[in-house]
């Protein structure tokens, strides 16, 4: 058991403790996510992904991490998003987010990672009944930020793609 403390409770400066939640922020499409900080293990620059026959369409391939056979998610398929055009002409590589979970690493395929967002957890709602049904599936909530919403991944439901089939 780790002596870390919990993702949502950290010392500030001054004497107080503040509850807030780090999260490494992607954007796929147009919308802001935020994947929690402990969860990440690794960031990558485009990756070369080998295809698994007859997978399910979420599972871009495996590719190989430092000798680790890691699955590739293409998250814009599990959120029902269509597929970027094939290296958009600004030449931008997609990325990737690898987590960790059973005791196997996942590859989340992103088309770009911004910076670690530390937000309060007073300003954490609930998701809103407007938001798609495929994303609330895969969503602990949401963080209204300057103009744009955060919506938070829950990364166990994410990774739960045998569910998502059986909804299919």
């Amino acid at each position: 058991m780790s002596h870390e403390t919990a993702p949502e409770q950290r010392h500030g400066k001054g004497s107080g403790l503040r509850e807030t939640s780090d999260f490494v922020s992607v954007v796929i499409g147009d919308q802001l996510f935020g994947i929690p900080v402990l969860e990440v293990r690794d960031v990558l620059a485009s990756q070369r992904i080998t295809r698994v026959p007859l997978a399910p369409s979420e599972v871009a391939g495996s590719l190989n991490l430092r000798g680790r056979i890691v699955t590739a998610i293409d998250l814009r398929t599990r959120l029902g998003l269509p597929q970027r055009p094939a290296e958009q002409s600004t030449g931008k590589p997609r990325m990737s987010v690898v987590v960790d979970h059973g005791g196997e690493r996942y590859s989340l395929m992103v088309d770009s990672v911004g910076e670690v967002l530390s937000l309060s957890e007073a300003n954490f709602e609930r998701n809103p009944a407007t938001l798609d049904p495929r994303w609330r599936e895969v969503s602990a909530g949401i963080y209204r930020l300057d103009g744009t919403l955060l919506v938070v991944f829950e990364v166990t439901r994410l990774l739960d793609i045998s569910t998502h089939l059986e909804a299919a």
